[in-house]
């Protein structure tokens, strides 16, 4: 699954840190979730949605 979210955190000058204590996991997680290592949960694709303030849709995309 593709994903914008390493662009999405860097539009807002967040780190990864900044964006795992955001959504309450690990630093690791986020990195994971970026390089399409770990494809997150369902309830965590819709708190990362939220954050963001857009729909899952926008932010992942099937390969």
């Amino acid at each position: 699954m593709k994903n914008r979210l390493k662009v999405l955190r860097a539009e807002r000058d967040w780190s990864q840190q900044d964006l795992a204590d955001a959504l309450g996991v690990s630093r690791q997680s986020v990195n994971a979730i970026e390089t399409g290592k770990y494809d997150p949960s369902l309830p965590l694709a819709f708190k990362i949605a939220d954050l963001f303030g857009m729909a899952i849709e926008e932010i992942f995309q099937r390969d």
